[in-house]
């Protein structure tokens, strides 16, 4: 582990490799630039950050990382729990354990398989195409704007169409329901708050108290909906994963016919972490790719060929093209590629896994770490950026994802891991790709990005303001800083605005 001090534990190493980043940086920049000022040290090692938070053990190797989450799967950490509860109530996929969470974990799954997305294509490409409104308002304006404001957007009303059959319509207009979610959120907090004022604020409870309300009346209202829709034999069914989900619900049970109060309340937990882990992951995925696609030109030129190449150069023929023929999204070797690489570069998650008595973790080089007591943060930015497994690691390389094994490129087993593996691997991570592909398709087609880091810096210059000298580093949620300011303008032949609307009907 790294040098202790005996009063101090870890802290003052943590803080002074904190001091020379920018304050809002994510706190998984952490272990990779321990490492780095301790090249000795290994990928797995100890850190001690009593009285702010729990010990932890971190795992940055992909053999040990396959130990404790596929060979044997630890659970998630009470810290992760804690965090969660005043959202979700415990009874979330994400934290749940043992057979409640495989109960329902099997529930859901029928939902997010790519066979029963691929019918919701449709719906995905209407929000997509508001999205694509609002960027056409940002290039006859001339304004700068974040990207991150709109990605979230739109990935909340991708969720809720796709989980609810709710048009949540938060691209166009305030939704209470949604607005309650963003303040909840932002009142979360995880037990290793250094501030005592954030980790123990007297509102606190109040407000989740007051947010959780006005989430869970709307949520109710919704889910009566669809079993009225269902009950009613003029009513189409509806494709959302909820509905699905409650089909396979009463079907475990001949004496069940309608909503009960346990799936709505499991049902509830599940909408509010699907809407929050769901639009801030896929929302900062779709920035960076923007982010790297705007300073590497010819790979831009190739996602755009591979594009054109599948569905045709005609924005609006590519529209009518993916409603009905989605299965073309699975034609997209390099626009996988490039996803591939941005997750590796900037994952927008980890796992936080509770240690186990008599459960240790071996390395390759034989060193055994024991977990009992620890919080086992299983990290995958400081692996998926590590020499050891990735040559030149620090490049934008989506190459390295379409050469054959025998290429140095070629990646190692299990050492990319956004989605982690195993029996907790993320249940989304199809919609995820599936969201991302689309969204690239009939954003590139229309529109030239350009990341303008520069204006920002002018107005506003604070040092540091770079990770290992990136600009667009991770913040607290592993979004990128600043929130990815840009500004657009049409690419060459891209439709007019009067356009989008013709193309959502």
């Amino acid at each position: 582990m790294p040098p202790y001090n005996p009063i101090f534990g870890h802290l003052l190493v943590a803080g002074k490799i904190m001091a020379k980043l920018p304050t809002d940086s994510h706190n998984q920049y952490l272990p990779g630039l321990i490492r780095r000022a301790y090249p000795d040290l290994g990928p797995n090692f100890y850190m001690d950050t009593w009285p702010f938070g729990s010990p932890i053990l971190f795992i940055c190797e992909p053999s040990a990382l396959h130990q404790i989450t596929q060979k044997h799967s630890l659970p998630k950490h009470p810290d992760l729990r804690n965090f969660l509860y005043p959202l979700a109530n415990g009874l979330d996929i994400v934290t749940m354990e043992g057979p409640m969470w495989k109960k329902w974990r099997n529930i859901y799954n029928p939902g997010f398989s790519l066979a029963h997305l691929m019918t919701l294509t449709p719906v995905i490409v209407r929000e997509t195409l508001i999205f694509c409104e609002n960027l056409q308002h940002y290039v006859e304006r001339k304004e700068r704007f974040q990207m991150k404001t709109l990605t979230d957007k739109l990935a909340i009303d991708i969720i809720g169409t796709v989980i609810l059959d709710t048009e949540l319509n938060t691209q166009r207009s305030q939704n209470v329901m949604v607005d309650s979610l963003k303040r909840q959120i932002r009142w979360l907090v995880f037990g290793s708050k250094i501030n005592p004022w954030e980790r123990w604020h007297p509102f606190r409870p109040l407000v989740h108290w007051y947010s959780r309300r006005q989430i869970n009346n709307y949520l109710y209202k919704e889910l009566d909906r669809h079993m009225l829709e269902q009950q009613d034999p003029n009513t189409a069914t509806s494709k959302s994963i909820v509905s699905l989900a409650l089909q396979t619900y009463l079907a475990e049970d001949d004496t069940k016919s309608a909503i009960d109060s346990t799936f709505r309340t499991f049902a509830i937990s599940q909408i509010k972490l699907f809407l929050f882990s769901g639009h801030d992951t896929t929302g900062s995925t779709m920035c960076y790719i923007f982010y790297l696609l705007s300073t590497n030109l010819e790979i831009l030129k190739r996602v755009r060929n591979e594009h054109s190449e599948t569905f045709g150069s005609d924005p609006l023929a590519t529209t009518q093209k993916l409603k009905e023929e989605p299965y073309l999204l699975n034609q997209l070797p390099y626009t996988v590629a490039v996803i591939k690489e941005t997750m590796r570069l900037f994952p927008a998650a980890s796992s936080l896994r509770g240690g186990e008595p008599g459960f240790n973790v071996s390395d390759t080089e034989g060193r055994v770490f024991p977990t009992d007591g620890f919080l086992v943060w299983a990290v995958s930015q400081p692996l998926h950026r590590d020499p050891s497994y990735w040559l030149q690691p620090e490049r934008f390389l989506p190459d390295r994802w379409l050469v054959g094994p025998d290429d140095p490129l070629y990646p190692v087993k299990g050492a990319w891991r956004p989605f982690e593996y195993g029996p907790r691997s993320c249940i989304a991570q199809e919609l995820a790709m599936m969201e991302i592909k689309i969204t690239m398709v009939l954003v590139l087609q229309r529109f030239d990005i350009e990341i303008v880091y520069g204006e920002v810096d002018k107005l506003n210059p604070r040092n540091p303001n770079t990770v290992a000298g990136e600009r667009a580093y991770q913040r607290t949620l592993a979004e990128p800083s600043d929130g990815l300011p840009c500004r657009v303008k049409l690419a060459t032949a891209a439709p007019m605005a009067s356009s989008y609307s013709s193309s959502l009907s």
